[in-house]
């Protein structure tokens, strides 16, 4: 990848002897002598380092510098200062200069320096990389639905992502808790700082104190250095803690202190570290239940049940599975460097009819599979896993859809009447045909006709 060093230097010999050395190491140099016209060329330009003399008219290395740090905080300064002018290179340092150079200075040293200076300037060029990704991927944009149900769950985001309050969010294992987590970060003010997350289940007790609030060394067998824990490397960001209802009674006396206070210590240490974290915690289980039983604390709920967002399950927002059908299918294509698959309207039938206990992370798999083993251009009904077709699942997911209450003499001829006009448009209205798909006689589909004023289309 081509690499940009802008140099400004009012003494044109120095910016030929600049811009010769650095072009004989591979950069791509671009000489100026005017500040104003330099800062004008940064706004256009793509560049990677920055090395500046101190001393120019009408304005200095330190002013050029300040600008840099306030507009292009990512690019390395380096200043160049005669012998006399150390002072003003070292406070320059003091401000973000990524080093000094005194002249005259040998080649050896300044090509030394703006190697380092490079590496600095793509390792923040990657990170700002991976930060867009980041967000990218996990902005609120990227919760795929349109249904009521998620309709309500992104205003309740778009509502608290701005706070410092604590969420709790619930559903059923595979609806996305996670995502809405990140959304929840990458929306809010703390975007730009770090997102740790930690599986309170897959982690022991002991293991998962360590984890949270780091240790000293020699605290217990096996810790041989200090180790910070992820409340401290979360400082300043957000940290998601998943399966909170798993947290030992221990573990959530010295959460609740953090949750009040700000100030824990690590394992086997007495300082005080302060942290200013926002804690975003995650579960499948019925926290209120628990705090009935006696599992979990009354108070530790109440501290972290301040803004609570309910994710439904699947088969409660089946108008988003063509969406999460489309969006996996494009996804898998692209990760195996394969053709987009159609999907065929009676196989995506079966899919939006499914129950999904899995909920999304089941879809996912579903497709994945299908987009891997289906071998024409288009996933069909034989292509789907056998449970996915199996009929009782069919119709247990379709009971699901009816209403809790409801009058079951009118419901079960609202769904006859359906399935008889079903069977008259699926065997073109000829009757004899649409019976024996009912697998009623000819003079009952009569009787049902009549009955449900069904028009035979004729």
């Amino acid at each position: 990848m081509s690499t940009n060093i802008l140099c400004l230097d009012d003494e044109p010999n120095y910016l030929l002897i600049l811009e010769a050395m650095l072009s004989d190491a591979g950069y791509s140099v671009t000489a100026l002598s005017d500040p104003e016209t330099a800062l004008a060329y940064l706004d256009e330009s793509d560049v990677d380092v920055i090395i500046t003399d101190m001393k120019m008219p009408r304005m200095t290395g330190q002013d050029v510098l300040e600008h840099v740090k306030k507009n292009h905080p990512h690019i390395p300064v380096m200043i160049m200062t005669a012998f006399g002018s150390i002072e003003g290179a070292v406070e320059a340092m003091k401000i973000g200069a990524f080093d000094y150079i005194t002249k005259p200075f040998s080649n050896e040293e300044l090509l030394l320096s703006a190697s380092k200076a490079m590496k600095m300037s793509a390792t923040q060029r990657q990170f700002r990389i991976l930060q867009e990704s980041m967000e990218e991927r996990y902005g609120l944009h990227q919760i795929i639905g349109r249904s009521k149900p998620m309709r309500d769950v992104l205003a309740m985001v778009d509502r608290a992502a701005p706070s410092r309050s604590t969420v709790l969010i619930t559903g059923e294992s595979g609806t996305g808790k996670e995502l809405v987590a990140k959304a929840i970060h990458f929306a809010s003010p703390r975007q730009k700082n770090p997102f740790i997350s930690v599986n309170c289940m897959a982690l022991n007790p002991g293991v998962l104190e360590s984890e949270l609030f780091g240790h000293e060394k020699g605290s217990f067998t096996g810790a041989v250095a200090r180790k910070r824990g992820r409340f401290e490397l979360a400082d300043s960001g957000t940290l998601f803690l998943d399966e909170i209802g798993e947290l030992s009674p221990e573990t959530q006396v010295k959460l609740l202190r953090v949750l009040q206070e700000r100030i824990f210590e690590r394992v086997g240490g007495a300082e005080s570290i302060e942290v200013d974290i926002r804690i975003v915690t995650a579960t499948n289980r019925d926290l209120l239940e628990c705090v009935k039983e006696g599992t979990f604390r009354e108070d530790l709920y109440y501290r972290l049940n301040v803004v609570h967002i309910q994710l439904p399950p699947l088969r409660e927002r089946r108008e988003d599975i063509p969406l999460l059908v489309a969006h996996f299918i494009n996804k898998y294509a692209e990760l195996n460097k394969m053709p987009v698959k159609a999907i065929a309207p009676e196989a995506m039938d079966y899919l939006c009819a499914y129950e999904w206990p899995g909920n999304i992370r089941q879809l996912e798999n579903v497709v994945e599979r299908c987009m891997v083993l289906a071998p024409g251009e288009a996933i069909g009904v034989e292509d789907l896993p056998p449970e996915i077709k199996d009929e009782e699942s069919q119709f247990k997911s379709a009971v699901d859809l009816l209403p809790a209450r409801l009058d079951l003499a009118d419901t079960l001829e609202k769904i006859e009447a359906a399935l008889v006009r079903r069977a008259l448009i699926r065997n073109d209205f000829v009757q004899t045909k649409a019976s024996e798909a009912l697998g009623i006689s000819k003079s009952l589909m009569q009787y049902k006709l009549k009955k449900y004023k069904i028009s035979t289309g004729m």
